[in-house]
């Protein structure tokens, strides 16, 4: 659980936050209450955050630690905010046994697929889940820029190493592997949840440590904008760690 209100974090899910926001008030209209699927869903920030603004939200958690973390975070909010939240143990690779195809109208995906083997299959099960038109989010590990952080932090062998494999050791110690965008790209072709938008996630501060504290208010909202305007243009977006796809099913 450490880090989950580092700086790191905090921009990862407020950069999230915002695209996500910005890729549903221009899908749906304003006030419509979407049906969400958060698989994945961590200590349930998104979860939570979409549950506060009217959605109805099915958190899908297989980590025990997790599921706690989230069921806490929940007691604590508003009657009205538990009502709209369901948490179901399970896993990606096994939503066809828990939901009815067409179900959602947005699923999300954050920082799974890096510990799914062959994410192929996951993402058609994913895509089944969405009604016409639904929006699927997946956050992923930027396999055409893993060199980046070891290079920066001047492990030259461990930059060496990551341009010829998509597999690395995440800062908890675990094997785990990234993504290359060509190659997701198609796969959401390939199961009828094309991409709409990208976007790419924490260029500049990929490296600070994951308990750094927050800074005053004025300076992160500086890191911020500066982050989700570097997420959207190019080059920059290109080398973020993470990358935010936007499928839409067709």
């Amino acid at each position: 659980m450490a880090g989950l209100a580092g700086l790191r974090n905090v921009v990862r899910q407020e950069l999230v936050s915002r695209q996500l926001d910005e890729q549903l008030t221009s899908r749906y209209p304003v006030g419509q209450r979407l049906r969400v699927l958060d698989v994945g869903m961590g200590q349930g920030t998104q979860a939570l955050r979409l549950a506060r603004a009217g959605h109805t939200v099915t958190g899908l958690e297989s980590d025990p630690e997790m599921m706690a973390a989230a069921r806490e975070s929940l007691e604590v909010e508003p009657a009205g905010i538990r009502e709209r939240v369901r948490l179901v143990e399970g896993d990606g690779l096994h939503t066809g046994v828990h939901f009815l195809p067409g179900s959602f109208d947005v699923v999300l995906c954050h920082g799974v697929l890096m510990y799914v083997e062959e994410p192929d299959a996951m993402l058609a099960g994913l895509a089944r889940m969405l009604a016409p038109g639904g929006l699927l989010s997946l956050l992923v590990r930027n396999a055409d820029a893993l060199a980046l952080r070891p290079g920066i932090a001047g492990d030259w062998a461990g930059a060496l190493e990551a341009f010829d494999s998509p597999s690395y050791t995440n800062r908890i110690g675990l094997p785990v592997r990234a993504d290359r965008l060509s190659a997701l790209t198609a796969t959401l072709a390939g199961i009828a949840a094309p991409l709409h938008t990208w976007y790419g996630v924490r260029v500049f501060s990929d490296n600070i440590s994951n308990d750094s504290e927050l800074p005053p208010p004025d300076e992160l909202e500086r890191l911020l904008a500066a982050e989700d305007r570097a997420g959207r243009t190019e080059p920059y977006r290109r080398v973020a760690a993470l990358l935010h796809l936007c499928g839409v099913r067709g």
